[in-house]
């Protein structure tokens, strides 16, 4: 089975496509925003990646979520929530951690299904 990898650089590839499966890069916001402005931009971020890669939000299987102060949760929630189109709820995580950046609040991976 193929793998296809795009916007690949030294280090990674924001989109590895293996079989039917798209796996995006850790997205994250402007670290000079808010967790609810990071949160909304790794979103946007994560929306352009999907339709890169033949998908889309209705296609996600798993969201994995690392907050830098899990206190954030709720505020993270509240974009997250209105992202997520209503029936399509994936399998989710999220966990406090420490992120690369200190100013990072928010890192949102995403597995998703290609489109048929």
């Amino acid at each position: 089975m193929s793998i296809t990898r795009i916007h690949t650089s030294c280090r990674m590839s924001e989109i590895v496509i293996h079989g039917n499966t798209v796996y995006l890069a850790g997205q994250v916001g402007e670290t000079t925003q808010t967790v609810a402005e990071q949160t909304t931009e790794a979103l946007a971020h994560v929306d352009r990646l999907l339709i890169d890669a033949g998908s889309s939000r209705e296609h996600v299987l798993q969201v994995i979520i690392w907050l830098k102060d899990i206190a954030d949760f709720d505020a993270m929630n509240e974009i997250y929530d209105a992202w997520v189109p209503e029936g399509y709820a994936s399998v989710r995580a999220t966990s406090e951690a420490k992120l690369a950046d200190p100013t990072l609040l928010v890192e949102i991976i995403v597995t998703a299904a290609l489109k048929d």
